[in-house]
């Protein structure tokens, strides 16, 4: 059995966050004692790393690729390719935002 300071240590969350989950449902602590101390076990452990591991593999890694005019329409794709093998070789799912853009204008008149 672990404390909730243990266990949150563990898991890599905070121990505000396991009295969130336990307040909301989420995971209730499998034992309190008479004095309100939370106890969690290994089953629990294993459960919560699982789901956090299958909430990993939804992510999606976002790259961003941008220039500053419609001139450097060129740059832009290659700089999408670049991008595109990048994130590809990373094995995960991936999608490329692109802006094409220019920066302060100085000489407008405010």
């Amino acid at each position: 059995m672990y404390s909730i300071g243990k266990f949150a240590k563990k898991l890599g969350i905070t121990v505000h966050t396991l009295r969130t989950w336990d307040k909301e449902d989420k995971l209730k602590p499998k034992y309190v004692s008479k004095g309100g101390h939370r106890y969690y076990d290994d089953e629990q452990f294993n459960q919560i790393l699982q789901e956090i591991t299958i909430k990993k593999e939804d992510r999606i890694n976002l790259g961003y690729i941008r220039v500053s005019s419609k001139h450097q329409k060129d740059d832009l794709q290659r700089q999408y390719e670049v991008m595109e093998l990048y994130l590809a070789t990373k094995g995960k799912k991936f999608k490329i935002i692109s802006d094409i853009g220019s920066g302060i204008n100085y000489r407008k008149n405010i």
